[in-house]
């Protein structure tokens, strides 16, 4: 099924949907989609609230996940200020998401907006699930979150001990579930000369933290370019694009735009073990005042110069299969799996109650 597929057909559910509270039929007016209030059709209703409010991107890829298990999916959001129109991901305000009426919270982590969230909806059972990387140090709401969690998860052995730390959890209680951003990954056909320029955000808004580096990164971008590689730019959805106008922009999306090239160079972050996935080979822009999970860097060539860079881009290898394992996780699958968990997670914590 295409995303536009997808879409279409959500949206045409929605249309036909009658009893929508007011606040909902406002947001499908402004281009947000949420799904209806009103008597419970399913009982498999998931809110989301992500480190970056705003973070559509982080839960897209479960959308039909979910509507195949019967489920409906919104992310929890300040407002609809940042929030694209056309956007398919359904989106709801905290009071929205009271009157809906969830069976489920997750969690991508235990910061600021997740903990928020937490206190509002303080009769939901809780899921962690790290949908996007997180530091190994103890989140400023983990003492908040941890008593209700009934689950977590995370794509690979590696990020569930980064997450563990996060949310003072046992490592051991972490489940493995694979990266639902893989279940369509593109097959690798590099392009000869071809390198792919991952970024991070330059700078920081009410939408999201930022990562240090972009100099350092845009400088090696243009090197590549003198040197005689094609540069493609695989751009992170809150970047400002304006920044990198120099060069061939990848519309098609950093994970899609991978299958083009022998090398990717980046400031780390969590699409790394996605393109490491493909089979790309990897090279890690490293700011001093960079901070990221080792395993960011361990599935890379780290470089902190333009020279360096320049010679990195000849020399970094694919990971073998054991270290994707380790690294990135399943690559079949994990989406369908991740649900599977929160639906099981929901029918667990209604059979204590």
């Amino acid at each position: 099924m295409t995303v536009a597929a997808s879409t279409l057909s959500r949206r045409s559910f929605l249309t036909a949907v009658g009893g929508a509270v007011a606040a909902v039929a406002t947001a499908r007016s402004a281009g947000a989609s949420s799904p209806a209030a009103g008597p419970r059709a399913t009982t498999f209703r998931v809110a989301v609230a992500t480190n970056e409010p705003w973070g559509t991107y982080h839960v897209r890829a479960l959308l039909d996940d979910i509507e195949a298990r019967g489920g409906e999916l919104v992310l929890v959001v300040p407002d609809r200020s940042g929030i694209r129109p056309g956007d398919s991901v359904p989106v709801m305000t905290i009071d929205e998401v009271r009157a809906w009426g969830p069976d489920l919270l997750v969690v991508n982590g235990a910061t600021e907006w997740p903990t928020t969230v937490t206190r509002a909806l303080p009769d939901l059972p809780i899921v962690a699930s790290a949908l996007a990387y997180m530091n190994p140090v103890e989140g400023v709401g983990a003492a908040v979150i941890r008593p209700r969690l009934v689950d977590v998860t995370a794509s690979s052995e590696a990020e569930a001990e980064t997450f563990a730390v996060h949310l003072g959890w046992p490592a051991q209680r972490v489940r493995v579930v694979g990266n639902p951003q893989l279940d369509d990954r593109p097959t690798w056909a590099p392009e000869t000369g071809t390198v792919l320029v991952l970024t991070s955000v330059t700078y920081p808004s009410s939408t999201g933290s930022a990562a240090p580096g972009t100099e350092l990164l845009l400088a090696s971008a243009h090197a590549l370019q003198d040197a005689g590689w094609t540069v493609i730019v695989g751009l992170h959805p809150r970047e400002d694009r304006s920044l990198w106008s120099d060069f061939e922009i990848a519309e098609e999306g950093s994970l899609a735009a991978s299958a083009r090239a022998e090398v990717a160079v980046g400031i780390p972050g969590s699409i790394f073990p996605q393109v490491a996935a493909v089979g790309v080979p990897l090279v890690a822009v490293v700011d001093p005042a960079l901070t990221v999970p080792d395993y960011l860097l361990e599935i890379s060539t780290p470089a902190s110069t333009v020279p360096e860079v320049l010679a990195a881009v000849n020399s970094a290898e694919s990971l073998d299969r054991r270290t994707l394992r380790r690294y990135v996780g399943s690559l079949d699958r994990a989406g369908r799996t991740l649900v599977q968990v929160w639906f099981a997670a929901t029918h667990r914590a209604r059979r204590v109650a």
